[in-house]
């Protein structure tokens, strides 16, 4: 198993390895499997700085991401139904 190494530095979380292995034709359920792992490190929206970071939460069990049950998780960095829904089938959820 491919380990992916995780740095928390003032909120923000770096993953090493995850876009590597993307990039090198990674097995995309371990790539989601990493994803899973980092999104229930006890993230919040505040913390999300990219909507994929939001949707990887959402999808990893966040469900406060989408406090207002319209969809759209974290709101302050996805902006569409339809941005969300192009990320969950990139990240199979």
């Amino acid at each position: 198993m491919r380990q992916v190494a995780i740095t928390i530095v003032a909120g923000v979380v770096a993953l090493s390895g995850l876009e590597t292995a993307r990039a090198a034709g990674g097995d995309a359920t371990t790539e989601r499997a990493d994803r899973v792992q980092v999104a229930q490190g006890g993230r919040s929206c505040k913390a999300a700085s990219t909507c994929e970071e939001a949707v990887v939460m959402w999808c990893g069990g966040y469900s406060r991401a989408d406090a207002d049950g319209d969809g759209i998780p974290c709101e302050n960095v996805c902006r569409s139904l339809q941005q969300v829904e192009a990320i969950k089938k990139k990240i199979d959820c």
